[in-house]
């Protein structure tokens, strides 16, 4: 589309690098340092695991060979001979490897800062380990996880990227890699860390039936593997029409072959799928109705062949699960009407004696969850409780905005979580195409959480896993230690992602399409977009005047553009995983907002008899078409690897749920009107009466001895988004002056309308809602507050429809008038009071009015004196 586009300033953060130095003490260099040469001209070291060791870690020995042949070219040799002659890599598990308790009994290696430490480790250059042997690389893990995560730290070093299956991220080969003297040890801060495959149909489905002839063991041991090199440890498995545990013989024994924690979704208790109670195998009845009430004694065997497999492992030991408890309707629908905490907790007492009849053991002995999903959450606000040992699995909204946090007895030993999404079917609109997560927003939600006590599971439905390659790295990577994810390395994340799959000289570029990727898109679903979103401007000539809607399409234009330049820059062997990541997300949204903005223009220029109606059907028609190419491209690159993957149907909804297929707007023709006009658009000012002040731009800020304000780039869709840090602190009050003020001119006598634009969120503590204070100059402060109730059922009450419009814009908004106001300069002051609050934007309007006409001093003296003139 010929149009005049300005430029557009993009802000975003000045990505750095991650190098890792080779000060650092047991981490890769590629330079000879006189550390540990683990690469020696092509040829690696050998590996030494114990002949006992636990089938994970034989696994990951597996994995770090074929991942030192990625880099080097050559697999390194694997031995269960730990007599060593020469140096080598030894793996193992502290208590389970005699070589490594060994080397712990002589003095050569300290493991009292990881030992009986969940998943921690320890990689050190140990000088020395026998007398004839200069040194050895030792991986050791305080249990198995421990030595995989340890083991894939080296690997990722190396340059071996989680993604290099998942998005086909090549390594670059090296002859030479070294580790440097010295020890580092680590553990994640977060107990479970996992992703939920969710919704998958078509997409992820029938991508699985291609590739690896179903959803099965094939398919899950690269998921599993992704999920360990990113250092998670958990997964609700697909669950639509799925049963994990049945589907394929292979499943079970593969998670715990390989360290996963078997999990099942939100209401799929017992370790069962829910598609399991249907089938005649399990319950030759049919299993009768999913109801407690009437149906206690089957649902219970049903629950107890769970538990029961879960025991089939042998020796009285379990495959390692985390359990669901509790219980929802059938397909994920509500349990009964109303709230039924009585019959709830006879469930929860049931299922927990049914745990500790089949292991053995007092059922606080087998790990469990119980989801406050939906209405469950209405259970818990009224008092329901479930035993201490229990998880207690908080839910944002379905759309990323955590519902509710610990508030009380904060160090239960069962502990607090957040189930989150990055994919939802639902209301007010399924979102399942492609990637709608903004990292920045991502990290206030789930820092807050952790902030508040939410340290024990994350979980996130991550739909088909592509193609939200991007965030699902960020929010693993922030599970293992929110703490590190600060304000600097979130907005490091972007260039540090892409220096890891591109390399070092285009880690900025990509990055920062990464970033303006993810807040476009976050700004708007794709299925909640159409050709009435936005208003389109006015009919006019020559140029048609722009409106809202060309903000956002010339938005998405310069982006796309600025892609192609990188795209140039992109070796060959790089191209696979940057159409993955970077060109198709963008090229395909962009195409999307320019097919709607175009037929938004075709009928408001074919109401008006205009010929360039004619202009935009073509291009709309054009858009369509493109869509399928780039569908086809993406189903044939690297030789129809994803072919299926993104399948999703993502036009024209007109409800909540799916249209059965793609379909393009209607669009008509002007006859007799020329189809090759040029079509230009000029953009409209903003009028001296209106004034927009971005939060980022205050003149002064005000913190205090524990609060201080923070401007987080590419959270909300202004220049910045700014917080109070640290976050999960309580209130203040106005009086405590943690605020920031702005200058806002007024170019009149009047008065002015206000309207504050804040991310939307949810009032966590179920106090009532956000507060927020504002003032101008010396007047009297007020407060401002929102209250959005999510409960993600039907748009019924007027509280839900605002909840419903807050995410529908990613907006949330509140209106201060102040009157009177002299022209001039006036200082306008916000003010904490709450936490959880988002501040993006002030948007003002002025209104002029006649200013009363001052009294003569005679007249007020006699006002005064006599109380009239």
């Amino acid at each position: 589309m010929k149009a005049i586009i300005k430029s557009v300033p993009i802000l975003c953060a000045l990505f750095s690098p991650v190098i890792f130095a080779c000060e650092k003490p047991a981490s890769v260099c590629f330079q000879d340092n006189e550390g540990l040469p683990l690469i020696s001209d092509g040829q690696p070291l050998p590996i030494i695991i114990s002949p006992s060791a636990d089938s994970a870690v034989k696994r990951v020995a597996e994995a770090f060979s074929q991942d030192i042949q990625r880099v080097g070219g050559k697999p390194a040799d694997i031995s269960q001979n730990q007599s060593i002659s020469q140096p080598a890599v030894i793996i193992g598990v502290l208590g389970e490897d005699a070589l490594i308790d060994e080397l712990v009994q002589k003095g050569k290696l300290d493991v009292s800062q990881i030992k009986g430490q969940w998943e921690a480790y320890k990689i050190a250059v140990v000088e020395k380990p026998m007398p004839d042997v200069e040194h050895a690389l030792v991986i050791v893990g305080a249990d198995r996880r421990g030595a995989i995560f340890g083991t894939f730290e080296i690997s990722e070093q190396m340059g071996v990227s989680p993604w290099y299956w998942f998005a086909d991220v090549p390594t670059e080969q090296k002859s030479n890699v070294f580790i440097t003297a010295g020890s580092t040890q680590d553990q994640p801060k977060v107990r479970y860390r996992g992703i939920f495959i969710n919704d998958e149909d078509p997409a992820l489905k029938g991508w699985a039936q291609k590739k690896f002839g179903g959803v099965n063991a094939a398919m899950y041991e690269h998921v599993f593997d992704l999920i360990l090199r990113l250092k998670g440890n958990y997964i609700w498995p697909a669950m639509w029409g799925k049963a994990f545990h049945l589907d394929d013989p292979k499943n079970t024994a593969l998670a715990d072959n390989m360290g996963m924690v078997m999990g099942t979704s939100h209401h799929e208790p017992m370790t069962r799928a829910h598609a399991e109670w249907h089938r005649k195998s399990e319950n030759p009845a049919g299993g009768g109705a999913w109801n407690y009430e009437t149906n206690r004694e089957n649902i219970q065997k049903f629950w107890r062949g769970g538990i029961e497999r879960m025991m089939s492992k042998g020796n009285g030991k379990p495959y390692e699960s985390l359990v669901t408890v509790g219980m929802r309707g059938d397909g994920d629908e509500p349990m009964s009407e109303g709230t039924a905490i009585e019959l709830l907790e006879k469930v929860v007492d049931d299922q927990r004696a049914i745990i500790a009849d089949v292991t053995g053991k007092p059922a606080e002995q087998t790990p469990q969850v119980w989801a406050l999903y939906k209405e469950v959450q209405g259970y818990y606000d009224k008092g329901m409780t479930v035993p201490d040992d229990v998880t207690l699995l908080f839910a944002d909204d379905n759309w990323g905005l955590v519902r509710r946090l610990p508030t009380k007895n904060v160090d239960r030993e069962g502990g607090f979580g957040v189930y989150y999404h990055f994919d939802y079917v639902g209301v007010p609109r399924n979102y399942k195409w492609t990637n709608t997560v903004q990292i920045g927003k991502v990290w206030q939600q789930m820092n807050l959480s952790y902030e508040r006590g939410a340290k024990d599971l994350w979980v996130v439905n991550v739909g088909d896993l592509k193609p939200i390659e991007f965030p699902i790295d960020f929010f693993l990577t922030m599970a293992w230690d929110p703490q590190k994810m600060d304000t600097q390395a979130l907005q490091d994340y972007a260039s540090d992602f892409a220096k890891q799959s591109f390399g070092v000289d285009l880690a900025n570029d990509v990055g920062d399409l990464l970033a303006r990727y993810g807040t476009y898109a976050a700004m708007r679903k794709p299925e909640l977009l159409n050709q009435d979103t936005f208003a389109v401007g006015e009919v006019s000539a020559p140029a048609l005047k722009a409106g809202e809607f060309y903000q956002h399409y010339s938005k998405w234009q310069i982006l796309e553009a600025d892609m192609e330049k990188v795209k140039a820059k992109i070796s060959d062997k790089h191209y696979s995983a940057f159409f993955q990541l970077v060109e198709w997300p963008i090229a395909s949204m962009s195409n999307l907002y320019e097919m709607y903005f175009a037929a938004a223009w075709n009928q408001k220029l074919v109401d008006a008899g205009d010929a360039r109606a004619n202009y935009f059907k073509n291009i709309v028609e054009t858009n369509f078409e493109k869509d399928k190419a780039l569908t086809d491209k993406y189903h044939s690159i690297n030789d129809g690897k994803w072919d299926g993957m993104i399948n999703q149907v993502h036009m024209n909804y007109v409800t909540w749920n799916d249209p059965e297929q793609q379909t393009m707007p209607v669009v008509s023709t002007i006859y007799g009107g020329k189809n090759d006009i040029d079509v230009e658009f000029e953009e409209v000012s903003l009028p001296k009466s209106k004034q927009v002040i971005h939060a980022a731009d205050y003149v002064k800020a005000n913190n205090n001895k524990e609060l201080g304000w923070a401007k987080v780039e590419h959270l909300g869709q202004a220049k910045a988004g700014v917080i109070v840090l640290p976050q999960g602190e309580g209130p203040t009050r106005i009086e405590d002056n943690v605020s920031l003020t702005y200058e806002i001119d007024q170019p009149f006598y009047g008065d002015a309308i206000i309207t504050i634009e804040l991310s939307p969120t949810l009032d966590t503590y179920a106090r009532g809602g956000i507060r927020m204070g504002i003032t101008i100059d010396d007047r009297p402060a007020e407060t401002l507050s929102f209250d959005l109730h999510a409960t993600g059922g039907a748009q019924r009450t007027a509280e839900e429809k605002a909840w419903a419009k807050a995410v529908i814009n990613n907006k949330q908004t509140l209106q201060w008038e102040v009157n009177d106001l002299d022209k001039g300069i006036h200082n306008l002051t916000v003010y904490r009071i709450d936490d959880n609050l988002v501040f993006e934007k002030l948007n003002i309007e002025f209104k002029r009015k006649s200013k009363p006409k001052a009294q003569p001093a005679i007249s007020r003296f006699f006002s005064e004196l006599f109380g009239r003139e």
